[in-house]
């Protein structure tokens, strides 16, 4: 049986919480944090739900996961129409356009597959490179977002594509253009840009950046990112900025290379380390 001092006592627990949550909701809105607008958002956890369950409809692993395919189309159109709920779209128009994509996504997709595995001698099959490589992912969910931006819905594009980023430490900007077979070996570290171009059969490895010279939000609007032309390859950790930086086609960027200026194609651009071998003084 409850006290009456075990009431007093929940009833002076309440009030306290609710005095607490007041004040932090005062002190929130003081400090500009925009409470309602944040409400009419998607909620992150159904986002990411949304683009594991798409990337598993899209390439099913398992017998079970291909038997439930057939009726997962529905179910992740309705799902995408209640992300897109919150936002100032047509939700139902832009979950058909949408799903109505899918079959020239899913082709280009494989074609990244494809690319990767006829580029890495550790690759030992198609499915490895669609289950495992983190680069491969990256690139499957960069091309759903891009073309849920391409279709104007604010906001979603850039949650799927910063989901990819945790997962797998790539960082693609929805709004970047990039072409066919795309091939990202490794992955961890590389950035592209928003305002990137890249041609088609281009293959970047891990801790590439394609950036900008400088931060400045008076750049925005404005091409701030390089353009990658057909057939590049850069190696690990090269930095390339700058908008009006183009890598020529048929080009390789050795690991290592800052690049702030064009090259024409077919170069071939390294970075000279300095090697220096301390020999023992002689007695």
């Amino acid at each position: 049986m409850t006290t009456f001092n075990q009431l007093s006592n929940t009833i002076a627990t309440d009030t306290v919480a609710e005095t607490r949550r007041k004040a932090f909701t005062r002190r929130s809105q003081q400090r500009g944090l925009p409470m309602a607008l944040l409400s009419n958002v998607p909620p992150k956890a159904e986002v990411h739900r949304f683009v594991d369950e798409l990337i598993e409809f899209l390439f099913p692993v398992n017998c079970r996961q291909i038997h439930k395919a057939s009726g997962r189309y529905a179910a992740l159109q309705d799902h995408l129409k209640q992300l897109l709920g919150p936002l100032p779209v047509d939700a139902a128009a832009v979950a058909d356009t949408f799903f109505a994509a899918l079959p020239d996504l899913l082709d280009r997709m494989l074609e990244d597959a494809h690319a990767a595995l006829a580029s890495d001698p550790a690759a030992t099959g198609l499915e490895e490179v669609i289950i495992a490589y983190p680069g491969f992912y990256a690139t499957a969910v960069y091309r759903l977002a891009h073309q849920l931006l391409g279709q104007g819905v604010p906001l979603l594009p850039r949650m799927l594509t910063e989901y990819a980023h945790g997962q797998t430490g790539i960082d693609i900007h929805p709004a970047a253009q990039i072409g066919r077979a795309f091939v990202i070996d490794h992955g961890t570290g590389t950035i592209i840009g928003a305002t990137a171009r890249i041609g088609h059969h281009v293959q970047l490895y891990h801790g590439v950046t394609l950036g900008a010279l400088q931060v400045n939000k008076s750049l925005a609007g404005t091409k701030r990112h390089p353009t990658i032309e057909d057939h590049v390859t850069i190696y690990a950790n090269a930095t390339i900025l700058g908008g009006e930086t183009v890598i020529g086609h048929h080009s390789i960027i050795g690991g290592n290379v800052w690049l702030t200026d064009s090259v024409p194609p077919h170069s071939q651009v390294y970075h000279e380390g300095q090697v220096r071998i301390r020999t023992q003084p002689q007695n």
